[in-house]
C-alpha cells in the first residue's frame, strides 16, 4: 500500500528564513514578536512553530544561515586576490556593503544582536563563540599563506593579527550600526590594514 504524501510547504525555507532575518537585524531577539515574524515570514504562528520551533529556534537558523552566505563570500574575497593588503581591504569592503544594505545601516547581524543575547540564551553564545573562532581562524589562514609567500613577514603572530583584524571588523559593525559614514568607516579599515598588513 502506497503512502500518502503530505501536502508540500506552501513556503519558501529560505526565503521565510531571509525574512526572519531582517526582522531580528531590525529588532533584535528580544524585542521581535511571534506576530512580526509571522507577518515578515508570511507564515501562520503555528506553521512557523511546526517549520522552524520557538523564537529562539527561527532565530538561531536564521543566524546560521547568515553565517554561511557571509562566510562564503569573505573567504572569497580574502583569498582570491593574492595581495594580502589588497585582499583584506576588499573582505572589509564587502562587510561594509552588507552593514549598509537599506536604507538604515544595520551593521552586522551577529554582532548587533547575538552579543546582546548571548548572556541570557548559552546556546546563542555558543553558536556566537564558534563564529569568533572561526573568523579568526579563517583571517589567520589568509595570514599565514602571506607568510609562506613571502608577501608578509614571518615573525608577526598571525594569530594576534588575525584577532586584531577581526577586532576591526567588528568595530566596523557597531559604527556602522551608531551612524558613522562609510566613508570615514572606510577610512578606518584602509589605516588599519595598511598598518598590519
Amino acid at each position: 500500500m502506497m503512502k500518502k504524501r503530505g501536502r508540500p510547504p506552501g513556503y519558501d525555507h529560505n526565503e521565510a528564513l531571509d525574512n526572519a532575518i531582517q526582522v531580528f537585524w531590525t529588532k533584535g531577539l528580544t524585542a521581535t514578536s511571534l506576530d512580526d515574524l509571522a507577518a515578515a515570514m508570511k507564515m501562520n504562528r503555528p506553521s512557523i512553530y511546526n517549520a522552524f520551533g520557538n523564537k529562539t529556534s527561527i532565530y538561531r537558523k536564521a543566524f546560521a544561515r547568515f553565517v554561511a552566505e557571509l562566510g562564503e563570500q569573505l573567504d572569497r574575497e580574502l583569498f582570491g586576490e593574492p595581495d594580502l593588503n589588497k585582499a583584506m581591504k576588499q573582505f572589509y569592503r564587502t562587510a561594509l556593503d552588507t552593514y549598509f544594505t537599506g536604507t538604515v545601516p544595520l551593521g552586522c547581524f551577529v554582532t548587533s544582536t547575538a552579543v546582546v543575547e548571548a548572556a541570557a540564551h548559552p546556546e546563542i553564545r555558543e553558536d556566537l563563540e564558534i563564529v569568533i573562532n572561526r573568523v579568526d581562524s579563517v583571517i589567520e589562514k589568509r595570514l599565514l599563506a602571506a607568510q609562506q609567500d613571502g608577501s608578509w613577514p614571518k615573525d608577526r603572530d598571525a594569530n594576534n593579527v588575525a584577532k586584531l583584524l577581526h577586532a576591526t571588523l567588528q568595530s566596523l559593525a557597531v559604527r556602522a550600526r551608531g551612524g558613522e559614514s562609510r566613508t570615514s568607516l572606510e577610512t578606518m579599515y584602509s589605516g588599519a590594514v595598511d598598518m598590519l598588513c
